[in-house]
């Protein structure tokens, strides 16, 4: 009787250790079945467009409005939202740059991190902030940036916005008509990572 009580222990004891493997593996397992299936978690998941591969703008020298020259310097760890409407665009420009002052004031203390580059002529009307950039009409930098004028069923009155990062890809797409809300969810995400 007394050899039965040590083995009912042992036997105990095995199954707590093949029970807490199997637990451990078993996490491990499932963790990355969901890596490598794609699954994020909802407040994980970008907003925008995330751009595979992200377009390249280092090569490019994009010019102020006034002359001298926009440049990357990633070391500022600055991030842009960049916009490239279309030559005429009006009322939804005025709308759209009424929502970028928007969110750019949202990023509070995190907006002196941000510029807003508007490529090529801003409506009269439109509201600008400390943060405008105003970048001359380059068709070079147009070019670069991913279905600049739409794509397949989107809308065809609004512009798209993008988000650049400090080394100067585009990393972020946001469709015409977008909401910006999502823009700010994303970039303040990004601003984090300061």
């Amino acid at each position: 009787m007394s050899s039965d009580l040590p083995r009912a222990r042992r036997d105990r004891n095995r199954l707590l250790l093949v029970l807490i493997v199997v637990l451990f593996l078993g996490s491990a397992l499932v963790a990355g079945a969901l890596r490598f299936s794609g699954w994020r978690p909802h407040a994980m998941q970008n907003k925008g467009e995330l751009l595979d591969p992200p377009a390249d703008l280092r090569g490019l020298s994009p010019r102020l409005t006034g002359g001298e020259p926009y440049s990357w310097r990633p070391i500022e760890r600055r991030w842009r939202i960049l916009v490239a409407p279309p030559a005429g665009c009006a009322a939804a420009c005025v709308e759209l740059a009424r929502e970028l002052d928007l969110v750019w004031q949202l990023f509070g203390r995190n907006a002196d991190h941000v510029d807003i580059l508007w490529l090529g002529d801003v409506p009269e009307d439109a509201v600008r902030n400390p943060a405008w950039r105003v970048l001359e009409a380059d068709p070079a930098l147009r070019a670069a940036l991913p279905r600049v004028d739409g794509g397949p069923g989107e809308a065809d009155n609004g512009v798209p916005a993008y988000v650049v990062d400090p080394n100067g890809f585009v990393i972020l797409r946001y469709a015409p008509g977008f909401d910006p809300g999502h823009l700010r969810t994303d970039m303040a995400r990004l601003l984090k990572l300061r």
